[in-house]
């Protein structure tokens, strides 16, 4: 009897499982449609947690207006701190603000700094993942936490596996990720679990001048469309 009632809630798991799939695509297809008539964009990461008066949310704001006028929109995952600041320098630029909202306990709402018809919302953490890698011509990774680095690490992964074009990776403050990127060349690199040239198209600068000059030195020679 127990064997039964585990199969009966284990079939009711597949069941509900199956249904997502078209949650899931719903997803995927909003997201492809919303993104791809945006045009060219750089996403910038960092914490939710950075407060106003952090130097790196001015600093984002900073990055993110020089961005927006670049040319480029920009991409945030549309909730406070690092995120906000990103949405929020695109908009004092005028240029495009896109924010890939997803609901997250304690840290994530909406910021005010998005453009009404550019905020997309997901239930699926893959799904918003997509969305960065597939529409964005280059990463800004501002100081942040676990989140920061999972959107960093997947980005690499991709591109090194030849999964997406490559594009710019852009590392901002060298003194948080100094450390993080001797320890790759010190330890990964030394023991043969990466190769030199993996490390290529990552960049450590401390001033909106260098994000902007890197992004406009990488698309001198490479095609501004989708990754994948």
């Amino acid at each position: 009897m127990r064997k039964e009632q585990h199969h009966k809630g284990w079939n009711e798991i597949k069941t509900n499982d199956s249904w997502a799939l078209f949650k899931i695509m719903g997803e995927f297809v909003n997201g492809f449609e919303k993104m791809s008539a945006i045009g060219p964009c750089v996403s910038i990461f960092g914490s939710a947690r950075t407060k106003e008066n952090d130097p790196y949310y001015q600093l984002a704001v900073n990055i993110a207006q020089s961005i927006a006028e670049a040319g480029y929109g920009v991409i945030t995952g549309g909730g406070p701190g690092i995120m906000e600041a990103g949405n929020r320098g695109a908009n004092l630029a005028g240029g495009t603000s896109v924010g890939l909202n997803i609901d997250l306990p304690f840290e994530q709402h909406d910021n005010p700094y998005i453009d009404g018809d550019k905020s997309l919302d997901f239930d699926y953490f893959f799904v918003r993942k997509v969305m960065f890698v597939k529409y964005s011509q280059g990463f800004v990774v501002m100081p942040g936490g676990f989140g920061t680095l999972d959107e960093l690490f997947e980005a690499i992964t991709l591109i090194q596996t030849n999964k997406i074009e490559k594009f710019p990776i852009i590392l901002v403050g060298s003194s948080f990720w100094g450390g993080l990127i001797d320890w790759i060349k010190k330890t990964m690199l030394e023991a043969g679990n990466i190769s030199a040239h993996d490390l290529d198209l990552i960049h450590i600068v401390d001033t909106k001048e260098e994000v902007v000059e890197v992004i406009d030195a990488f698309y001198k020679g490479h095609a501004l469309s989708p990754n994948f």
